[in-house]
C-alpha cells in the first residue's frame, strides 16, 4: 500500500521558521503531482503549495514568498520550507500526492496522516 508520512510538525514562535517533510512509500515508480494542504480549527481544508513534477510550482496566495515547495523524486518526497510563520499558519498541515504509479497499481489520490504546525508565543 502506498502510503504518505509527514514530518516536521511542531510548536514555534511567529517569525520562526519550520520545515515539513513527506516520504512516500510502498514500490512507487513514479508521482505525477506532490503538495501540501493545510486545515486549520473551524475552517476547510486549503491548498498551501502544490509542485507537480517537470512543471511550475503553484503557492496559494496567504504563502506565497514566505513557503517553498520542493521535492526529490529518488526519494519520492516533497518538502515544504516555512519561513516567516504567522499566527494564522497554525494548522494540520497534510501531505498531498495525485497520480501515483506502484506495484502496477496507480492511485489517483494519496493523503498524508498530517502534522500539526503551531505558531504562537
Amino acid at each position: 500500500q502506498v502510503q504518505l508520512v509527514e514530518s516536521g510538525g511542531g510548536l514555534v514562535q511567529p517569525g520562526g521558521s519550520l520545515r515539513l517533510s513527506c516520504a512516500a512509500s510502498g514500490s512507487i515508480s513514479s508521482i505525477d503531482v506532490m503538495g501540501w494542504y493545510r486545515q486549520a480549527p473551524g475552517k476547510q481544508r486549503e491548498l498551501v503549495a502544490v509542485i507537480p513534477s517537470g512543471r511550475s510550482t503553484v503557492y496559494a496566495d496567504s504563502v506565497k514568498g514566505r513557503f517553498t515547495i520542493s521535492r526529490d523524486n529518488a526519494k519520492n518526497t516533497v518538502y515544504l520550507q516555512m519561513i516567516s510563520l504567522k499566527p494564522e499558519d497554525t494548522a494540520v498541515y497534510y501531505c498531498y500526492a495525485e497520480g501515483v504509479r506502484a506495484s502496477s497499481s496507480w492511485y489517483p489520490k494519496v493523503w498524508g496522516q498530517g502534522t500539526l504546525v503551531t505558531v504562537s508565543s
